[in-house]
């Protein structure tokens, strides 16, 4: 039975797994633009994401297994549970972490790198004349690429020198807990320093981009539906586009039988208005493609089907609303919490003993993780709610250096080089969330699980406790607790095992990590708040690119990509055009 309970739990995280390299493929190819599209780009973008996501849906399955040992009910471990069947499936887990951890820190700071530089060193006319081999171009690449694996050799090395915990004298550390979390293995303190290192700079990168995305997303939902509608902009369009020509004509007519033609003044006008021209009857057209004319029956039905249940996302978009707000209230619960109460404060990252003040997410998943794998899809729905969150917050913002925007995050209009910084900093967020959902979001799931343990006194020396007539002597699992049967019943799950070792160890690094969750809180107060109370606007720049851009591949163009704007018209694939098509339109206007 225990087999089997165990086989099934892994057969869902592969599951789980391949959902994920659907939502990774999905992402890429939404986002990546068609005209540049690179094969080597795509496919390490879909696997770098698959693994970063992979990484953070482990947990539950951590906690399940976990938990699998010991009866919730009764507060004692399960028959089959003998210490070496514990320790085997401990370490089972840290060998999945550890490789995921170490392919995470890899692609981040080696692999994507590579094919940054790959993907610059490329030359088409080398590459059709000859000239450039694989061999030349991978070399081109790969020494740009030292210089990351130096960065690589030079953090294992300050990890493994670097001392730790030196002050070990107070009264926390005399517990067997802590005297757990201090590691002594100099390789497992390499990578734990390391992680931890990343970890905090995702951290940093979380608060702005993930704070923002969590904000906008609902909001962006809300008002998704077009500040002006196809047939409005058609009409519009053709206003602004009468006006044009009337005052060419004028132009044209107040100098007519002039020998010395056209004023500069006038000239300078014409032109503009020439080009404004242009600009208008490929918007109009571009409007008009976009109610439907020109297209099938059943692209037409699919548009006003889309438009019935565009309530639907306003309804999705408040649901989101008040989850938003319930995680953000749930942290903050946490954080003073643990600003409050924590044993050691500063010493050890702010880790905390006993849960003092009730966290209502953290509860959620302690009660739904009694019934596997209840609590596998609601962390699922919110992994991807702020993985989502994420992406909204870069398309956003942008990927930028201080106040210099570097590359845009714009749905089909995604560079490869932008696709693979994207993806970079997805992975380093993705670090960042593990460690909010395990210490700030459910920090009592993500550690025990729904795992308790008998704290009736014992009869005879040696037995374990027997809670059977005495329900109410059943206990939480904790942290700290100086019942002797907890130590033998209560497992934390290995991810929280490593964070703590991190923050005891570091404790830098569980200062700045913690107090960055308030910075998160912030971010996202102040960017809701701001983001109710504006309206969207058309970005008529953004559009008339996006339509000459479009037009070139003969697709149809789609407006209002940046979720500042947070407006988005039907979209759909037009006929290709030819030039012939395209006069015979410019005679009829």
């Amino acid at each position: 039975m225990a087999l089997i309970q165990v086989a099934l739990i892994w057969v869902v995280y592969g599951v789980v797994v391949a959902l994920l390299a659907l939502v990774a493929a999905i992402f890429v190819y939404v986002y990546q633009s068609p005209r540049e599209r690179s094969a080597t780009v795509t496919i390490v973008s879909i696997f770098a994401i698959t693994a970063l996501l992979a990484t953070v849906l482990l947990l539950p399955v951590d906690v399940a297994l976990v938990s699998s040992t010991t009866s919730s009910k009764l507060g004692q471990r399960k028959e089959w549970a003998t210490q070496q069947k514990v320790d085997d499936i401990l370490l089972t887990l840290k060998i999945v972490y550890y490789t995921l951890f170490s392919l995470d820190a890899l692609l981040c700071l080696v692999v994507l790198p590579f094919t940054y530089f790959w993907y610059e060193e490329y030359d088409e006319v080398a590459a059709e004349e000859g000239t450039q081999t694989l061999g030349k171009r991978f070399w081109g690449a790969f020494k740009y690429t030292i210089a990351f694996i130096l960065l690589v050799v030079i953090l294992f090395l300050v990890g493994f020198f670097v001392p730790v915990a030196r002050d070990r004298s107070g009264g926390h550390y005399d517990l067997d807990f802590f005297k757990n979390l201090l590691t002594e293995n100099h390789g497992e303190r390499s990578l734990t320093f390391s992680l931890g290192l990343l970890t905090t700079i995702g951290t940093l990168i979380y608060v702005l981009y993930t704070g923002a995305g969590l904000a906008l997303l609902p909001v962006a939902l809300i008002k998704s539906a077009p500040a002006i509608s196809a047939p409005t902009m058609t009409a519009t369009t053709a206003s602004e586009l009468e006006r044009n020509r009337e005052r060419q004509r004028q132009l044209e007519g107040r100098n007519l039988g002039g020998d010395g033609g056209l004023p500069a003044k006038d000239r300078r006008e014409l032109d503009a208005l020439v080009r404004e021209e242009r600009t208008l009857v490929r918007r109009e057209r571009l409007a008009s493609e976009a109610s439907g004319e020109n297209h099938s029956f059943l692209m037409k039905a699919w548009m006003k089907t889309e438009a019935i249940f565009r309530p639907i996302k306003l309804i999705g978009g408040l649901l989101l609303i008040v989850v938003a707000i319930f995680i953000w209230v749930s942290m903050l619960l946490t954080g003073i919490d643990k600003a409050k109460n924590s044993i050691c404060k500063s010493h050890c990252g702010y880790i905390l003993g006993h849960i003092q003040i009730f966290n209502p997410l953290n509860w959620i998943f302690v009660k739904s993780a009694k019934v596997f794998p209840i609590d596998y899809v609601l962390f699922l729905l919110l992994v991807l709610l702020f993985f989502a969150s994420s992406v909204v917050g870069i398309a956003t913002v942008g990927i930028r250096f201080l106040w210099l925007k570097i590359f845009t995050i714009r749905k089909g209009h995604t560079s490869p080089q932008a696709l693979i910084m994207a993806t970079v900093m997805l992975i380093l967020i993705a670090l960042a969330i593990n460690y909010s959902m395990a210490m700030m979001v459910a920090p009592q799931y993500s550690h025990y699980g729904p795992q308790t343990f008998c704290d009736h006194p014992l009869r005879h020396p040696g037995e374990q406790p027997n809670c059977t007539d005495h329900p109410n002597h059943i206990r939480p699992c904790s942290e700290v607790t100086d019942n002797p049967a907890a130590k033998n019943v209560c497992t934390p799950s290995v991810i929280s095992t490593f964070l703590d070792r991190v923050t005891v160890n570091f404790s830098f690094f569980g200062v700045v990590n913690f107090w960055a969750q308030f910075g998160f809180l912030a971010v996202f107060l102040i960017v809701f708040i701001t983001s109710l109370f504006r309206t969207p606007k058309l970005d008529e720049y953004q559009l008339d690119q996006d339509a000459e851009e479009d037009e070139e591949e003969g697709l149809l163009a789609s407006t209002g990509r940046r979720f500042g704007a947070t407006w988005q018209d039907i979209t759909g694939r037009a006929s290709k055009r030819t030039p012939a098509h395209r006069d015979e339109d410019d005679e009829d206007e």
